[in-house]
């Protein structure tokens, strides 16, 4: 029995003004997987996840979200189903750390009511999970580049969504931080069923951490399946024109990537 399609995505091309960005799409996703999205500077990933928040229409094709067309849900209703952590988050001056994660509470609280305690404790919860509980009170603007990001990706958490897009999360992360964000996706994923779709820049924590692998590359799919069937020298040659091996890591059990630093 096939799995259900939570994404479908038929013949989508979008352009700004000129060009496609991106160029006939087919893909279908389904729920309860970790998916990376990879590819170079200006293939269309970011694009494509603004296609799947609904932030963007398509210029032909269709999409189709939990067996419905994108379009047909309002704002409201999305954003009780998906959540998005952009690269960069403009969080503005004159809010606290609880304010900002207490934003992603807003699709589930009725207009002109005040937070619920359910509200409070997925703030809470958040907070503690990310490890931020002691930024609670202070200013956004006076937290550094890292900070803000964790607190965004707690604001995240708090919108309680069956689906998370991560718009490259951890750019802005140390080692630390980064390991723990993409820890956290996983066990979403594989202990909550929860879907994850990621725009992810290092090769190395799409192979270790991600089920399914999506390549990207000039506006279109070049390849996309099971990780352990799309990591490969040749498909990361034909993507980024670098040479590469792909191994298991003993240390990690899981498949790694090793460049080519010098011709």
């Amino acid at each position: 029995m096939s799995s259900p399609c939570l994404f479908c995505v038929e013949g989508v091309s979008f352009a700004y003004t000129g060009p496609l960005v991106l160029d006939d799409i087919h893909l279908a996703l389904s729920p309860g997987k970790f998916y990376g999205i990879v590819g170079p500077n200006g293939c269309g990933k970011t694009t494509f996840l603004d296609l799947l928040t609904g932030c963007k229409k398509p210029l032909t094709g269709s999409i189709t979200f939990q067996e419905k067309p994108l379009p047909t849900y309002n704002k409201r209703d999305l954003a009780r189903r998906l959540a998005l952590v952009p690269q960069e988050f403009d969080i503005g001056f004159g809010f606290t750390v609880e304010e900002i994660v207490l934003m992603g509470r807003h699709p589930h609280i009725d207009r002109f009511s005040s937070p619920a305690e359910k509200d409070w404790q997925a703030v809470d919860r958040a907070m503690a999970t990310i490890g931020i509980e002691e930024l609670r009170d202070r200013y956004t603007n006076t937290l550094s580049g890292g900070q803000k990001q964790r607190v965004v990706v707690a604001r995240a958490l708090a919108q309680d969504t069956p689906v998370l897009l991560f718009d490259e999360a951890t750019s802005s992360l140390d080692v630390k931080y980064t390991l723990q964000i993409f820890n956290l996706a996983r066990k979403l994923v594989r202990e909550e069923g929860r879907t994850i779709i990621a725009v992810i820049h290092n090769l190395n924590l799409a192979a270790a951490y991600c089920d399914y692998l999506i390549f990207m590359k000039d506006g279109r799919l070049q390849q996309h399946g099971p990780t352990s069937e799309t990591m490969t020298a040749t498909t990361i040659a034909e993507v980024f024109d670098v040479q590469t091996q792909v191994a298991i890591d003993p240390y990690n059990q899981a498949h790694q990537v090793s460049f080519q630093y010098f011709e």
